[in-house]
């Protein structure tokens, strides 16, 4: 199947992967244009780009979609499908209805729960005990497209977002060479999302990663883990920025202020109700490291 794929991080590379090992035409790939990183603010490509530029694919970078310009290529190439997954922008109308079998996607969640941006942490942030990994077609609003095929998963009691994102990315690519299966069989069939059921979600920002031990212990610990390992969820220290990537919600019922370092080798803090363990920290001016690491020759007894 001549197919045109639309994709920008991480998370698309193993989608697009999976469909090189498929052995469909990939006839042309659109990725974000290479964006300045570091102090020397030297141009990263995506790392979709890097594994199309592997494989020896065309690239395409378009700044906009919407000038004409992106649907004039697409009309050239004359994708029978094109594949969307996580490519930053919001394709209209006149490219939507370009291929003949559509525009499909590969989104983070179990639509029509978290629409939109960042599905994997706010999946995490909330507590959920479940998350997946949804094959749709697209539609001209959020996300509101048919479904096609769903994925499950159990989010683990420790797990970060970043931990859950690589498997996503995993399961996603197999849900998508199965969804393109099911296309070229003529065997695919349409699911309606229930809109009183939607919910959607908007971008992660560092205001919202700011740590509260007044809180109970399980909504600290859902924070770390959301917030891992961007934007990280932070707090103060001895006036310095410090950062938690991973932590452990403790049952035991530990003594002290929210807030209050209570073990002088485990790094178990108090919080409003319970306690987490920081399991993975980072001060400001210094490197990550374990928790208990942190805290050779060092004896610190309360966050601010």
């Amino acid at each position: 199947m001549k197919i045109v794929f639309m994709g920008t991080p991480d998370f698309a590379v193993p989608s697009l992967q999976r469909l090189i090992s498929d052995g469909h035409n990939i006839v042309g790939v659109f990725t974000q244009p290479d964006k300045p990183k570091g102090r020397g603010y030297k141009l990263v490509a995506p790392p979709v780009k890097e594994l199309a530029a592997e494989h020896g694919l065309k690239i395409y970078q378009p700044d906009k979609v919407r000038n004409g310009d992106t649907e004039n290529i697409l009309k050239e190439l004359d994708p029978e499908l094109i594949v969307v997954v996580a490519y930053g922008k919001i394709l209209p109308k006149e490219i939507l209805d370009i291929p003949k079998y559509g525009c499909i996607n590969v989104h983070g969640s179990l639509l029509p729960k978290y629409r939109g941006a960042a599905p994997i942490q706010w999946a995490v942030l909330n507590g959920d005990k479940v998350t997946g990994v949804t094959t749709m077609y697209l539609a001209e609003g959020m996300d509101t497209g048919d479904m096609i095929l769903k994925r499950e998963t159990e989010i683990g009691e420790n797990e970060t977002s970043g931990e859950l994102f690589d498997r996503l990315k995993e399961i996603g690519a197999d849900v998508l060479s199965e969804t393109v299966s099911l296309i070229e069989q003529g065997k695919v069939q349409r699911i309606k999302q229930d809109e009183q059921q939607a919910t959607y979600t908007k971008m992660l920002t560092k205001e919202q990663a700011v740590i509260d031990f007044n809180q109970p212990a399980r909504l600290v610990h859902n924070l770390i883990c959301g917030m891992s390992p961007w934007p990280a969820a932070h707090t103060k220290l001895d006036g310095k920025v410090f950062k938690v990537y991973k932590s452990a919600l403790l049952e035991d019922n530990f003594k002290g202020e929210p807030g209050e370092i209570v073990d002088s080798k485990k790094f178990i803090v108090c919080c409003k109700t319970g306690a987490v363990e920081l399991l993975e920290v980072q001060i400001e001016g210094s490197k990550r490291m374990s928790g208990e690491a942190f805290l050779l020759g060092r004896k610190p007894k309360m966050f601010i």
